[in-house]
């Protein structure tokens, strides 16, 4: 298979060449392209999740030698959580190279998340199948390198923050109520307001309701000094 000229671009901007250009473009076909002639990314992205995870857990051991289990597994949740795979995705232009189906191009498919997400877990995977451990390590090392030496001893999202604050001070679960959704069915925006059992109340808008309720408990917390 030759792959076009875009992807050819792609393929050296990530700094990768592949043997076998079809699990690059399997890489990039979401399932709304699927066919019984064109293989989707699922199941790549089931294996570029378990390599993604052997690779950080090597990472993390490496870069801190002294750190406690307790101390890792939120550093690991945090490099390998869905959000930051499409926020990675969207550092390379994943987006712009995903190979969609009407209804997901109409709906905005190359900037939703779990698109993104799913897309970056399926490239490590096809630079894994193509090049082996060492190649998708490689990868991975470089597109993570600022986020491994940069994320905290606490990585929780700010989601699980707030919930353990919460009941450390022996409180009711944050509740989060949506109070509006606007924009266009491909571009949505919500607003989300976390209330405490004190009585206190954050709100916080974003494009999904997962980011509005994130935004929404970390401004909570800034604001309870946690």
């Amino acid at each position: 298979m030759k792959l076009s000229a875009d992807l050819r671009q792609f393929s050296a901007d990530i700094g990768y060449k592949f043997k076998d250009p079809g699990l690059l473009v399997t890489a990039l076909t979401h399932s709304s392209m699927s066919s019984t002639t064109r293989s989707d990314n699922e199941r790549l992205e089931f294996l570029g999740d378990r390599v993604l995870g052997l690779v950080m857990a090597e990472a993390l051991l490496d870069l801190d030698n002294k750190a406690s289990e307790g101390q890792l597994a939120p550093r690991f949740n945090a490099l390998v959580r869905k959000e930051t795979c499409a926020d990675v995705a969207r550092s390379i232009g994943v987006g712009d190279m995903l190979k969609l189906g009407r209804s997901e191009m109409i709906s905005g498919g190359r900037r939703k998340e779990a698109l993104l997400g799913d897309a970056m877990e399926a490239l490590i995977a096809a630079v894994y199948r193509d090049g082996g451990l060492a190649a998708a390590q490689s990868l991975i090392l470089r597109l993570w390198n600022t986020r491994i030496i940069s994320v905290k001893a606490d990585a929780r999202d700010p989601k699980t923050a707030l919930q353990e604050w919460a009941q450390a001070r022996k409180g009711t679960p944050p509740k989060y109520v949506e109070l509006s959704r606007s924009g266009p069915d491909h571009a949505p925006l919500f607003e989300i307001e976390v209330q405490l059992h004190s009585g206190q109340v954050a709100q916080a808008k974003a494009g999904s309701k997962r980011q509005a309720e994130q935004a929404a408990a970390q401004l909570m917390l800034e604001r309870l000094g946690a």
